[in-house]
C-alpha cells in the first residue's frame, strides 16, 4: 500500500484524469503572476542607474534561463525513472519536456543577445556561460532528434534518456561558469545565500515572473504530456470512450 501512489503516478489514465482538474487552476495562477510581474517589471520598476531601461530584459531572460536549467533536470529524472522502473508515463514526460526546454533555452539565448548588444557592444561572445547554454540547447534538440531516429519507440526512449542523463553534467557547469572562468556574463543577481545584488524594487517583480514561469512550465508540461498520452494510448478503451464522448 505504501508504494501505491508511486504506481499511480505511472498510470497514463490516472495522470490524465487528475491533471484535468489541476490545469485550469495552474493556468489561471500562472497567467495572473505573469501579468502582474510583467506590468510591474516592465512599466513600474525603476530605471537602472548604469544600464537604463535595457536591464528590463531580465524579466524575460532570467525566468527563461531558470526554467531551461530546472526543466533539464525534470527531463533527465523522468528518463531515469523510465529506465529504472520501465514506466511509460515517465518517458512521455521526458518527450514532452524536451521541446519546452529547448524553447526556453532559445528564449534565454535570444534575450541574452538583445541585452548584450547595448551592454557589451556585441550580440554574441563565446564566453563560458553563453557557450554552455548553447550546449544545453543542443542537448535538448538531441533528445528530440533521438525520438525520431529509431522505429522502435522503446529504443528511442532509452536513447533519449541516456543522452539526457549524460547531459546533466552541463547544468552545474552553467551555474558555476561565471565563478570558474573569466566571463563577460554578470554573476547571479538573485542569491539564496548571501546578499543579492539587485534592489528589492527590481527584485520583487522578477521573483513574481520566475514564479509565473514555473506555473507556465507546469501547465505546458501537463498539456503536452496529455496530448502525447492521447496519441500513444489511442487504442485503449478509456481513450476511445473519452474521444467518443466529446
Amino acid at each position: 500500500m505504501g508504494w501505491q501512489w508511486f504506481h499511480q503516478l505511472g498510470s497514463p489514465r490516472w495522470f490524465y484524469e487528475k491533471t484535468s482538474r489541476w490545469m485550469p487552476w495552474i493556468g489561471a495562477i500562472a497567467l495572473i503572476l505573469l501579468v502582474v510581474g510583467a506590468v510591474w517589471g516592465l512599466a513600474y520598476a525603476p530605471v537602472d542607474a548604469k544600464q537604463g531601461n535595457s536591464y528590463r530584459i531580465i524579466y524575460i531572460h532570467v525566468p527563461a534561463a531558470f526554467l531551461a536549467l530546472a526543466g533539464y533536470y525534470i527531463m533527465a529524472i523522468a528518463g531515469a525513472v523510465g529506465i529504472i522502473w520501465q514506466m511509460k508515463l515517465s518517458y512521455t514526460v521526458m518527450r514532452s519536456a524536451a521541446p519546452i526546454g529547448a524553447t526556453l533555452t532559445f528564449i534565454a539565448l535570444v534575450t541574452g543577445a538583445v541585452w548584450g548588444k547595448p551592454t557589451w557592444g556585441t550580440w554574441w561572445v563565446w564566453d563560458a556561460r553563453i557557450t554552455s547554454m548553447l550546449i544545453l540547447f543542443f542537448l535538448y534538440l538531441g533528445v528530440m532528434a533521438l525520438q525520431g531516429a529509431y522505429q522502435n519507440q522503446n529504443t528511442a526512449n532509452k536513447a533519449g534518456a541516456i543522452l539526457a542523463l549524460v547531459g546533466t553534467i552541463n547544468i552545474p557547469i552553467i551555474y558555476k561558469s561565471v565563478d570558474w572562468w573569466f566571463t563577460l556574463h554578470q554573476p547571479a543577481t538573485l542569491k539564496l545565500t548571501g546578499e543579492s545584488s539587485i534592489d528589492p524594487s527590481m527584485a520583487y517583480p522578477l521573483l513574481i515572473m520566475i514564479a509565473g514561469f514555473y506555473g507556465l512550465y507546469a501547465w505546458l508540461l501537463m498539456h503536452w504530456t496529455r496530448m502525447d498520452i492521447l496519441h500513444s494510448e489511442q487504442k485503449t478503451a478509456w481513450v476511445k470512450a473519452l474521444v467518443s464522448s466529446k
